[in-house]
C-alpha cells in the first residue's frame, strides 16, 4: 500500500507593509527647520562679517567722498579727498615702493618656499621636524619677528654686520640705507610667512602619482626635466593661487615698514598702507585715507578679476 502524504494548507507569506510617504507638508517644515538651523549656525560668523569687516569697509567708501574729522559732522565734499591725494608728494613714493616691494616679493620670496617643499619631499629622515622648523617664524607674532629683524639688521652690533666681518666682508646699512632697505623688508617679509606656503606645496607635491616621476625616470628624464615637466603641471592650480594671494598680501604690506624703517630713509620705504595710517593717524586727515583705501581696494580687486580671467582661460585651453 502507498502511503499518500498529508496536505498542508498552503498559506500565503505575509506581505511586508510599504513604508508610507511622509506628506509634502511634512517634507518641506523638515527642510524648512533644517534650513534655519544651519542659518542659526551662520549667524554669528554672519554677524562678525558685518560688523567687523562689511561695515567698516562700506564706511570706508562714504567717509572717502566726505571731510572728516572724529567729534565734527561730517560735510560732503566728492572727489576732492581723490584729487588731493593724488597730488600728494608721497602719493607716488608710495605706490612705487609698493609695487617695487610686490616685485621683489614674487623674484625673492614666491621661488624660495617651491624650493624649500622640494627639498622637504625629498628627505627620508627628520621629516617633521624640519617642517616644525621651516613653519616656526609664522608662529612668532610679526611686530616680534619685526624687532628681531631690526635688531639683526642694525649697522653697529647687529648680527648681519658681525657675520660679515667675521668672514672679512663689506658691512652694509641694510634697513638703514635707501638703496637696501626694501630689499631688507622683502627678506624679512619672506621669512616671516614662508612656513605656510611651503606647507601647502608640501601637501601639493605629496598628492602628485609616483607612477608619473617613475614613466619620466624610465623616459630619461633628470631631476630638472621631472620638476618642469611633472611637478610644476601637477601644481599648477596651488602655484596660480598662491601667486594671486602673495601679490595681494604684499600690496598691503604695513608691519615691516612701520617696525623697522618707519618708512625711511628718505620715504625709501613708504607704502601705501603706510601712508594710509600717516594720513588717518599722523595728519587727521581721514578723508584722505579713505581714499587711498578705495583706491587700493579697487587696483586689486580689478587686478584679481582679471588674473582669475586669464588663468581660467589658460586652464579651459
Amino acid at each position: 500500500m502507498t502511503k499518500t502524504a498529508e496536505r498542508r494548507p498552503v498559506t500565503k507569506a505575509a506581505a511586508h507593509p510599504v513604508p508610507v510617504p511622509p506628506p509634502v507638508r511634512d517634507l518641506r517644515r523638515r527642510r524648512l527647520i533644517d534650513q534655519v538651523r544651519a542659518y542659526g549656525f551662520l549667524l554669528g560668523g554672519l554677524l562678525c562679517f558685518a560688523l567687523f569687516s562689511w561695515y567698516p569697509a562700506i564706511r570706508a567708501v562714504v567717509i572717502a567722498f566726505q571731510k572728516y574729522t572724529p567729534g565734527s559732522e561730517p560735510e560732503w565734499v566728492g572727489t576732492a579727498n581723490f584729487t588731493r591725494v593724488w597730488h600728494d608728494p608721497e602719493f607716488s613714493a608710495a605706490w612705487r615702493n609698493t609695487l617695487t616691494f610686490t616685485l621683489l616679493a614674487l623674484l625673492i620670496g614666491f621661488a624660495v618656499p617651491f624650493v624649500l617643499a622640494l627639498v622637504l619631499n625629498e628627505l627620508r629622515h627628520a621629516k617633521a621636524f624640519f617642517r616644525v622648523v621651516v613653519y616656526l617664524p609664522v608662529m612668532i607674532p610679526p611686530v616680534v619677528s619685526a624687532l628681531l629683524w631690526k635688531w639683526f639688521y642694525d649697522p653697529g652690533a647687529g648680527l648681519a654686520n658681525e657675520a660679515l666681518r667675521f668672514l672679512h666682508l663689506p658691512t652694509s646699512n641694510w634697513s638703514n640705507g635707501a638703496d637696501t632697505a626694501l630689499v631688507s623688508l622683502v627678506i624679512v617679509a619672506t621669512w616671516a610667512n614662508m612656513g605656510g606656503t611651503v606647507l601647502i606645496y608640501l601637501a601639493a607635491l605629496q598628492s602628485i602619482p609616483g607612477e608619473l616621476y617613475e614613466a619620466a625616470e624610465l623616459d630619461g628624464a633628470n631631476l630638472l626635466q621631472r620638476v618642469r615637466h611633472v611637478t610644476v603641471p601637477q601644481t599648477r592650480f596651488v602655484i596660480l593661487m598662491l601667486m594671486l594671494l602673495q601679490i595681494i598680501a604684499t600690496m598691503q604690506v604695513f608691519t615691516e615698514p612701520f617696525v623697522i624703517t618707519g618708512g625711511g630713509p628718505e620715504n625709501a620705504t613708504v607704502t601705501v598702507l603706510y601712508l594710509i595710517y600717516k594720513c588717518a593717524f599722523l595728519y587727521n586727515d581721514f578723508g584722505g585715507a579713505c581714499a587711498l583705501s578705495v583706491m587700493l581696494l579697487l587696483l586689486l580687486g580689478a587686478f584679481s578679476a582679471v588674473y582669475l580671467r586669464l588663468t581660467r582661460s589658460e586652464g579651459d585651453a
